[in-house]
């Protein structure tokens, strides 16, 4: 088991997933993003391209606008999921129908080959092996971070069928 306390200002890798489908999607992933480098201790490393998704779980709502981001942090990651849920409300989030529409969803997907079962988060994210809007941006700019339950590198996942999906990359967001 991890000792949380001693992570919890020691900088660590941290790899996230940005998304929205409502409204200027763009605009709420601009806002998210620079309110994650923001965050007291967090450095933005790496932003992929947006990829235009396919809603996931409820196909009859808008597309969603993903990407991946790359940030090193001296938060914890219960800390860092507590100041993402901010971040998330601030922008106008409220709780809605699993895999509902939403202005924006964050979620931490992987911290530096840790493995981490709470009620609160669960790191790595339990879906994001199957899970292309997700895949495809980290591929793009960790690709050989590994996944420490499976051992496979975010490339190798990605090309698994499983994971296969609609995602088209689109733009580089400037933010």
């Amino acid at each position: 088991m991890v000792d949380l306390r001693a992570m919890n200002r020691q900088a660590s890798r941290m790899l996230l997933s940005l998304g929205s489908n409502q409204g200027d999607r763009e605009a709420h992933l601009r806002v998210a993003l620079d309110a994650v480098s923001g965050l007291e201790g967090t450095d933005l490393r790496a932003v992929s391209h947006c990829y235009e998704t396919e809603a996931w779980g409820k196909p009859d709502q808008p597309a969603f606008l993903n990407l991946g981001a790359e940030i090193e942090t001296a938060m914890t990651p219960l800390e860092l999921l507590n100041a993402l849920k901010g971040i998330e409300r601030a922008l106008g989030r409220e709780s809605a129908d699993r895999w509902g529409p939403r202005i924006i969803d964050i979620d931490i997907i992987l911290c530096e080959g840790l493995v981490l079962d709470t009620p609160e988060l669960s790191v790595p994210h339990r879906e994001f092996r199957n899970r292309a809007f997700v895949l495809y941006p980290l591929a793009e700019i960790a690709g050989e971070v590994k996944d420490p339950v499976s051992g496979s590198t975010i490339s190798e996942l990605a090309k698994r069928p499983e994971a296969a999906g609609r995602v088209r990359r689109t733009h580089k967001l400037d933010h």
